[in-house]
């Protein structure tokens, strides 16, 4: 397995440890993760037992194939790579795509370019500020959690990724297995329809 860059020493021994078969050092693997992937899993559904299972289901699929990992790509971003194939697979078997909000538009976008800029980023959109601020917030994040759960999964996963966790358009596309231009049109369209979804907290 090759040394990636951003990781220790000692998580290099132990993922090297797991995939020979020390169940103790896949145990520490899923104690250092686990919260992570559970976050992640809870931020896409936003159900705390859809989450669990898809943090269980994660983790089978880590003990599985962790032999497979090669070390050409973080470790964060392939175990990113299994919950997100979780996350999309429950989808499709709970076939929720009916509730889906779509602008009808293709993944890739010829002005990839700018794409990414157009619009910005949920979290940084100035709010009206009252005096009732913390009834405003609170009610603001219900409707952004309504929002985010309208969005296609695939729509919804690169904007969590990007704006939630803060991810980098490379790395969203290495998750995803897209290319840039494609995750950057993704997230354009996904930032279209929460900021029309939420026009109402925003300034002009």
């Amino acid at each position: 397995m090759k040394h990636e860059p951003n990781i220790s020493n000692e998580e290099v021994e132990l993922i090297h440890k797991a995939q020979q078969g020390d169940q103790r050092a896949f145990t520490e693997l899923v104690k250092k993760y686990e919260s992570t992937i559970y976050s992640f899993a809870f931020k896409v559904c936003r159900d705390e037992e859809k989450a669990s299972e898809t943090m269980q289901d994660t983790f089978i699929n880590v003990f599985r194939k962790l032999k497979q990992y090669k070390g050409d790509a973080q470790f964060s971003t392939w175990l990113y790579q299994i919950v997100t194939n979780n996350c999309l697979m429950k989808r499709r078997k709970n076939k929720l795509d009916r509730h889906s909000v779509s602008l009808g538009l293709p993944d890739d976008s010829s002005s990839d370019s700018q794409s990414e800029e157009i619009l910005q980023p949920i979290h940084t959109i100035p709010l009206q500020i009252t005096p009732q601020d913390e009834v405003v917030n609170n009610e603001l994040r219900e409707r952004l959690d309504q929002a985010i759960l309208k969005l296609p999964m695939e729509q919804r996963i690169v904007f969590i990724l990007r704006d939630v966790e803060g991810r980098s358009s490379e790395e969203t596309a290495k998750i995803l297995k897209i290319s840039v231009a494609a995750a950057k049109s993704r997230l354009r369209r996904a930032r279209m329809v929460l900021q029309e979804q939420l026009r109402e907290y925003v300034t002009p």
